[in-house]
């Protein structure tokens, strides 16, 4: 009993650390700026400033930002389990000659900083007329990213093989296989690996800034900085439209947790 609740209580102040931050992010989103700055610190608002939000959301074309911002984020989902899935579905389940050395390749390139192959991306993409659109941000998704093949990867691994090898005596080929019968077996994995990828295009920051020089073309991760001027920051506004930007995802999260967490869980299994 007693080790039950110590635990419990280690999760209670672990989700309280964690809510912090949230919790401030609200609280400044309602808030004036004499209560912004007040000192000593005031964490309650002495009034709550909801004109936050109606200004934020007036102060930028933010609803244009947004659908921007999902346009990339789904296209990127479909990119993603389409290439991801067919990539970890040949080095799972298909036995051919340097299939592991591709893998450890492939897995390598993980440790690649970002920071390393920026500058050569940025000028293949600027030859290829791809600059300032939506392309650099898109079209590696359609190549498959290496730790979500190796997540889906691990997944199809744990399908029992003979599944596989009776399909194959019945005269099923490959693609036949992998569509309707390993696939249907793989909801969660694939479900999961459409949220990360979801959650990892609607927060990028680095890429839009570098790719995206039209202001009509930004998604809302880089449309937030207008309220960061030369000389002053619009806290409140920027406050409340970081919470719009954040709603989404925690909305989302709340109704797929369940099958996300299964899908954790069985992708790392093996």
């Amino acid at each position: 009993m007693f080790k039950s609740l110590f635990k419990h209580l280690i999760l209670c102040l672990a989700g309280i650390c964690f809510l912090g931050p949230f919790a401030y992010l609200l609280l400044t989103s309602v808030k004036s700026i004499d209560d912004i700055f007040a000192v000593p610190f005031v964490w309650w608002p002495k009034q709550f400033y909801f004109e936050n939000y109606s200004n934020a959301v007036q102060a930028i074309p933010f609803f244009r930002y947004m659908l921007n911002t999902l346009f990339v984020s789904l296209l990127c989902v479909i990119g993603e389990l389409i290439a991801a899935p067919l990539t970890a579905y040949g080095l799972a389940r298909i036995p051919f000659k340097g299939r592991n050395v591709i893998f450890m390749v492939m897995m390598g390139t993980i440790m690649l900083p970002m920071q390393s192959t920026m500058v050569p991306l940025y000028v293949l993409y600027n030859k290829l007329g791809m600059v300032n659109s939506y392309w650099p941000l898109i079209l590696p998704a359609f190549f498959g990213a290496a730790y979500y093949i190796f997540l889906l990867r691990q997944f199809f691994m744990g399908i029992p093989q003979e599944i596989s090898e009776s399909a194959r005596i019945d005269g099923a080929s490959e693609f036949r296989i992998f569509s309707q019968m390993i696939i249907p077996l793989s909801y969660p994995a694939l479900f999961t690996v459409g949220l990360l990828v979801f959650l990892s295009s609607w927060k990028d920051y680095q890429l839009p800034l570098i790719y995206l020089n039209d202001p009509d073309l930004w998604t809302l991760s880089v449309g937030l900085k207008a309220f960061i001027g030369e000389y002053n920051v619009e806290w409140g506004m920027l406050m409340a439209a970081a919470a719009l930007f954040t709603f989404p995802i925690i909305i989302l999260y709340f109704f797929v947790q369940k099958v996300f967490i299964q899908g954790i869980t069985m992708t790392g299994s093996k």
